[in-house]
């Protein structure tokens, strides 16, 4: 934690997740969040079942997942070594992945789309509304990653700058 209130999490190494044939361990991945935002566990049950990865919630201010699904679902000619790029530009990403990430079709949605790059990894970021939303992509080994990040309209309205930090926050190590 650092004196702003605010903390990195990094995924462990040897926490579990994928399942199925041809998994390999998850890359790790890290964000920063304000202090007040704590892990919840994922149920099997969840929307989106076994490929959510981590949810961290904040009564305050909003809550956040990582969906990390295997590049195999998209296409199946970019072996171990994917990238965003491979898997499709902006637009072709988030119309494959939206819907799944906030439930319902995404169009007229789509805020905003923006790419940068950190340490020679692409990430696409995405604004949608309404849900009031912030999806960060990215890929890796084998897998897609998502990081959605979202509030009511309320906490949107007070706290949309964090949770903007939090979204641009997000690294795939």
């Amino acid at each position: 934690m650092n004196k702003t209130g605010w903390r990195t999490y990094r995924r462990p190494d040897d926490k579990s997740g994928g399942h199925g044939v041809g998994w390999s361990p998850i890359i790790p991945y890290s964000f920063s969040v304000p202090q007040d935002f704590e892990e919840v566990p994922v149920s099997i049950a969840d929307l989106g079942g076994t490929e959510i990865d981590l949810r961290f919630a904040s009564s305050k201010e909003g809550r956040l997942f990582v969906i990390v699904a295997p590049v195999l679902r998209f296409a199946d000619n970019l072996g171990d070594d994917a990238t965003i790029q491979k898997i499709g530009p902006p637009e072709k990403v988030i119309s494959a992945f939206g819907p799944e990430v906030i439930g319902e079709n995404i169009e007229g949605k789509v805020l905003s789309m923006n790419t940068v790059e950190h340490d020679g990894r692409m990430y696409y970021q995405y604004e949608l509304e309404p849900p009031h939303v912030l999806i960060t992509a990215t890929a890796a080994g084998n897998r897609l990653y998502l990081f959605s990040v979202t509030g009511s309209g309320l906490q949107w309205k007070r706290h949309y700058q964090d949770l903007k930090r939090i979204s641009e926050s997000f690294r795939v190590i």
